[in-house]
Parts: structure tokens; sequence; C-alpha cells
């Protein structure tokens, strides 16, 4: 759908800092709102200028609180339906509940599905996010999707911060694939952590598929929630004879005990991009050297502009 009018960026509270950083790269300021609360917690939402007819882009992940964050999004997806942008697009840089992708187990709700579904009918005729945990729910939209993956701007940290003798491993085999294109872009060797989940958030290390004897390790996967996964495959490498150990992740959501695991981890550093914002307690191992965070705010403007103009997205999607 051609749009004739400018891009607005509005952002909720989720991640403010990142919607500014696109504006930046786009060269264009950011959209004026109310984005405040009332006494009884609701969420204030108003738009402050004229958007009638122009091209809008609401940033906003559904990072913790989610269901915080995901309500402030239906509201102002519904809210720029109504004041007749001629085009509203969720900017979801990290899409929560995207767990929950299938029915596994009994009596269980898909609720990434839900979701979808929910931001579609609040009136968003696009959605725009980044390493989906599950490719799947693309399929879960009935509007367009563009999933970007965060590869090119995590290949070109480490094609300028070279390691030597790596080898790139896979915490489980879901993530095979995307570690075996890291490998195949980074010129390195491939292992893979077979492990058993015993119940969510804690899994148990069984072995280690590869030779890592005297390599440096990269781990690479989509998100680190608690770090318990992460620690282990780390504690797994290192007995195996693994040198240095290193961990990237696009989402960086590092919740509960995260921090404490991932100090107290054989994990050297830790990669993360700004999907979603750091909390207090990361800063501290930001400041210490022990997690470094690589911006989307690049590759999302690019995304935009060329939503807007109506150019090719496919290649960012590498």
């Amino acid at each position: 759908m051609s749009v004739n009018g400018k891009i607005k960026i509005f952002a909720g509270t989720a991640h403010p800092a990142l919607a500014a950083e696109i504006c930046e790269n786009l060269g264009i300021e950011i959209g004026k709102a109310v984005t405040t609360r009332f006494s009884d917690d609701e969420f204030n939402f108003q738009i402050s200028e004229n958007v009638r007819g122009h091209d809008v882009f609401i940033v906003q992940p559904t990072c913790p609180p989610s269901d915080r964050h995901l309500m402030e999004l239906l509201i102002m997806i519904d809210a720029f339906v109504r004041a007749s942008a001629e085009r509203v697009t969720a900017v979801i840089p990290y899409f929560g509940y995207a767990r929950s992708d299938k029915k596994d187990r009994p009596r269980v709700p898909i609720a990434a599905k839900l979701v979808s579904n929910l931001i579609t009918k609040a009136g968003a005729q696009r959605v725009l996010t980044v390493d989906l945990h599950a490719s799947q729910i693309q399929g879960f939209f009935d509007i367009p999707v563009d999933h970007l993956y965060a590869a090119p701007v995590v290949v070109d940290y480490f094609r300028q911060n070279p390691i030597e003798n790596l080898i790139v491993v896979a915490p489980d085999t879901g993530g095979a694939e995307r570690a075996r294109a890291y490998a195949k872009r980074l010129d390195a060797g491939l292992a893979l952590c077979d492990k058993r989940r015993e119940r969510a958030n804690v899994a148990d290390v069984m072995n280690i598929v590869g030779d890592v004897r005297g390599k440096n390790c990269l781990i690479i996967d989509d998100m680190c929630d608690t770090g318990g996964t992460i620690c282990k495959v780390a504690e797994a490498l290192h007995k195996a004879g693994a040198n240095e150990i290193s961990a990237c992740f696009t989402h960086g959501v590092l919740s509960g005990n995260a921090v404490e695991n991932i100090s107290n981890s054989y994990l050297k550093k830790v990669i993360v991009t700004n999907t979603i914002p750091t909390s207090p307690e990361a800063q501290k191992l930001v400041e210490m050297g022990r997690i470094e965070v690589l911006s989307v705010a690049g590759l999302l403007a690019s995304a935009i502009r060329s939503i807007h103009d109506e150019t090719s997205v496919s290649s960012l999607f590498i």
C-alpha cells in the first residue's frame, strides 16, 4: 500500500531510547504524544500532533512487564487508527509471548496467536519485528510481517572484533540452523549442545556434539531469559575443554537471577542487542565489560524507510 504522508515515529514507555535512536538515523523528530498513567494505573495516551494521512510507526517491544507494554501498544494503535493515520505499523523489536507458539502440552494456550490477533484487531496494518523466537509466528498474522534478523549487526561486530580459533555453538537442536548461518558467515566451526529440559526455565545439559577442546566458543541464540540454560551450556563447554566462552543473543531479557547467573558463570562476555532496554542490574555488567550492547536502530530505520518508500526490504533479511 503506497502512503503519501510523511513518516511519523511514536514510542510507548517500553523503549523510548530505541525510538529516539531510530529517529536520529532517519533524520526526523520523534512524534509528540502523552504517555502517562491515571492514578488507577490505566494507560493515558493522547496524540499531540496531526497524523491524518501520515505513515505511522509505533516502536514498542512487548518486553517485561509484557502485559503492560502489550496493552499500551494496543491502545496506541487504536488511537492512531481513530486519528485517521493512513497506515499504522507496529514496530515490535522484541515480540513477547513468542515461546507460546504451539500446543505442546494438554490444556495450554497458543498465546503468540492470541497476541497476533489482538494486534491485528486493534488496527495495525503491518508489523516489523526482529528475530522471532519461532519463525512460524509470521503466519499467525493476517497482515504483512517484516521479520528482520540481527545477524548483519552481529556479524559486522565480530568481523571488526574477530575471535581466533572460533567455533560457534548452538545451545540446543532448535538453534542449529541459526548457529550454522553464523558459523558460515564468520568462517568458523560448528558444535551443538544436546540438552534435556525438565521444566520451564530449567535445563540439564547432556553432552556436546563436536570438538571444542582448545577452541574459543561463541554460543548463539535468539534470547536469554534467566540465563540458566546458557550458563549450563558454558559449563558443559568448559568441561569439554573449551578455552574462552562467549555468548551472543538478540534479545537480552535477563529476568530473574540472570545477572547473578552470568556473573558466576564461565562466560567471558555476553553480546546482546538493544531490542530490549538494559535493566539497572544488567547495566552493572555492561560497565564491567561482561555484557556489550549492540544497536539495531540503524537496521530498523533502514526497514522503516524501505517500507515507506515501497522498496525491497529483503536485503536486510540475511
